[in-house]
Order: C-alpha cells, then structure tokens, then sequence
C-alpha cells in the first residue's frame, strides 16, 4: 500500500511538472509575441516619420526649382561642366532659328502646372496630345548652333506647313532653361531617328541629325512667337504624395499600438 501510495505521489509531482514546464513554455511565447508585435507600431512609427523627412526634402526641391526657373536670365554659358551644374536655369541667347532642322518630341500634351499638380499620381490623363518642337538654334553672339525646344504644338500642327505664320525669320532673343540629356525610362519607346519621331531628350543622336552642339534649353513662354510653337513647356511640377503615405503609416501605427496595448496591458480578448 505504501509504494502505491508513493508511486500516486510521484505522478502527481510529474504531472505538476510538466504543467509547470508547458505554463513556463507558454508564459515565454506570450512574452516573445508580445515584443515581436510590438515591431509592428514601431516600424509603422518609423515609416511616417521618413515619410515626414521626405515631404520636407520634395518641398524644398520644388521651391528650389521654381526659383531656378523664375530667376533672372544670365548669359549663356559654353562651358560643359559649367552647364551640367545649371539644369533648370534660366539662361538668355540671341540669333536665330535653322527651321529646315526641325525634330519633334512626341506624344507631348501641354504644360499646365497648377493642372498636372492637382492629378499628380493619377494613372490616366486628359487632355490633347501634340509635340514639341526642337529647332536648332544659331546664336550669333557665341558661334555656336544649340537646341531650343520652341514649345508644344497639336497633333494637327506638327506640320511647319500648318503653322508657316510662326516660323519667324531674323535676329532674335530667346530666354529658355537648361536642361539635360535624357535617359530613355522603362516602357519608353526607342527614338526614331529615320522617321523623326522621338520620345526623349537624347542631345547626342539630335545633334549629329542637326549638327548643333550638345547644348538644350527650353524656351520660355515670353519667348512663343504668335501662330508658332508655345513655349513654357517645362516640366517642374513633381510628384508630392508624401502627406498621404504619413497619415497611412501613422494611422496603422495609431491602430497597432492600440490593438498591442488591449491584447498585452488590459487584457482585452480581440
């Protein structure tokens, strides 16, 4: 009687064991989840916070180059590595335009900042399609042939016939910003050089077609010669979805925190 009083004893204490052993095992999952979900509300934290960081850098990028190309005009520079520290800078040239060289850049729609501001992100866009148009440019003052994108025409005047009115002859000033080659961007089609149709700004294949110099500005608006091509048609208007990325990531972060701190603290059954 006495051993089974001892063997009863003895499976009691194995049995209070392992219950003893499985609630530490499981205390000690509890207590690893409960700091593994807490990386959810910190790194949704985080990500608002870069976010916040990043808006202020796109919003100083902006200013920046609104006032690139709103400055007053300077004198255009011949040296490169001068001008590749000068994109989006307003420069001033004289002479005058080689319209027998035309290049179209297309499909193009008109620049309209406070338009394309307001459907910045969206997946479609409204609006007419034409071209701009590229015309070499002969600058008197410097001896040099450059670029000039004279601005956006319709589909239905890409022609030069169509818009014989603005193809003005003669000595002229033309004030436009600087800008860079391109380089061609997924889903972009490749240039056309034999049927004259191009997609983005390579300045070396356009000035072996035109024999000018590796030099392209964007005429400006007050440059737009009547019946022709209308300048302004530069782009400074980027994307600035920041604002809606902060409150997604601060607004799960907000919800996390909470369902961590019902599950964990108050012991509320989610």
């Amino acid at each position: 009687m006495i051993r089974n009083d001892n063997k009863g004893g003895l499976l009691n204490f194995g049995q209070q064991a392992l219950c003893s052993t499985a609630a530490r095992a499981e205390k000690g999952e509890d207590y690893l989840l409960k700091w593994l979900l807490l990386l959810i509300p910190a790194t949704t934290f985080g990500l608002g916070t870069w976010q916040m960081k990043r808006r202020q850098w796109k919003l100083h990028l902006i200013d920046e180059l609104r006032r690139l190309t709103t400055a007053e005009p300077i004198p255009l520079p011949l040296d490169p590595l001068e001008l590749n520290h000068l994109e989006y800078r307003r420069v001033r040239v004289r002479g005058h335009y080689v319209h027998s060289k035309e290049l179209y850049i297309l499909p193009r729609s008109p620049v309209d900042p406070e338009k394309e501001a307001r459907e910045a992100g969206r997946l479609t866009s409204s609006g007419e399609t034409g071209a701009n148009v590229i015309t070499p440019f002969y600058c008197s003052d410097l001896g040099i042939t450059i670029l000039v994108n004279r601005g956006y025409v319709p589909k239905q005047k890409i022609r030069p016939e169509t818009r014989m009115k603005g193809q003005a002859e003669g000595e002229m000033e033309v004030i436009g910003v600087v800008r860079l080659t391109e380089i061609r961007k997924p889903f972009v089609p490749s240039n056309d050089v034999e049927r004259n149709r191009w997609h983005y700004r390579d300045l070396e294949a356009m000035c072996s077609v035109t024999g000018a110099e590796p030099i392209f500005i964007d005429a400006d608006f007050g440059s737009t010669i009547p019946g022709g091509p209308i300048g302004g048609q530069t782009r400074v208007t980027l994307r600035n979805e920041h604002m809606q990325y902060i409150i997604t990531w601060y607004g799960l972060c907000a919800a996390t925190s909470y369902m961590w701190y019902a599950k964990f603290i108050k012991k509320i059954p989610l």
